[in-house]
């Protein structure tokens, strides 16, 4: 028996909730690091924090959803897909502003985490981002089909989902699925800087305006959510 990844870390900092997914390798979304996730969301609201940072590793922000659970059958992976679906809807409808911080490879659901943030900055380094569903033999569901509409650069949105197309991060600022850049070395402090930022913002105001930006597609994405989960065929 091998012992359990580690799990994504929280602390508040000023205000600010930093969430660290660090399992030492490619922070692949597995049940425990999603429920550990939500749990995180949870006490940021608990904390009443101004903003959140969402973080990876060095070289990795995530690989997307844990490949183990994904093939072991049909209804793991559905289950899987559906919660972390949910997760990623409340992170895009979070009432605080939410900042990814691309610390690397971001695929898959790796990608759709960073299209739920409000604001997101990636490191200098090497790193893959983008949407490999289609690659793999994975029709991408309509929630993710939903996010990256929302998101995504108009000209790139085809090319993205239907076409598996995948990014350096300074194609993918172009693409829609960063903001900006900056040195690696200085990515934690930068995002961390622009959630302060943003959390200086009237909190109540932010959040009606993220509402009514954004009501529509979350409602569709709940609406479907369920049905189209219960349709779903893994990747093959």
């Amino acid at each position: 028996m091998t012992d359990a990844a580690p799990l994504p870390t929280y602390r508040l900092d000023d205000g600010v909730a930093v969430v660290t997914m660090d399992d030492g390798k490619a922070n692949a979304i597995s049940p425990a690091a999603l429920d550990s996730l939500v749990q995180a969301l949870d006490r940021a609201e608990g904390d009443a924090a101004r903003a959140l940072v969402l973080a990876g590793r060095p070289g990795k922000f995530s690989a997307g959803f844990d490949l183990a659970t994904m093939t072991s059958g049909v209804e793991p992976m559905r289950s899987l897909v559906e919660a972390g679906a949910r997760f990623m809807i409340r992170l895009y409808a979070l009432g605080i502003p939410t900042v990814a911080a691309c610390s690397g490879h971001a695929l898959a659901a790796g990608a759709l985490v960073l299209l739920s943030c409000d604001h997101r900055v990636g490191g200098d380094g090497p790193a893959k981002i983008g949407l490999n569903e289609v690659a793999i033999g994975m029709g991408l569901p309509i929630f993710a089909v939903e996010l990256a509409r929302d998101r995504l650069a108009r000209e790139e949105f085809e090319p993205a989902t239907m076409q598996a197309r995948i990014y350096d991060p300074n194609g993918a600022v172009e693409a829609g699925y960063l903001d900006r850049v900056v040195p690696d070395g200085d990515l934690l402090d930068e995002a961390v800087g622009d959630a302060r930022r943003l959390g200086q913002l009237r909190t109540g105001a932010y959040a009606l305006t993220k509402t009514r930006v954004r009501e529509r597609s979350i409602a569709h994405m709940l609406d479907t959510l369920t049905a189209d989960v219960a349709g779903l065929t893994g990747p093959n």
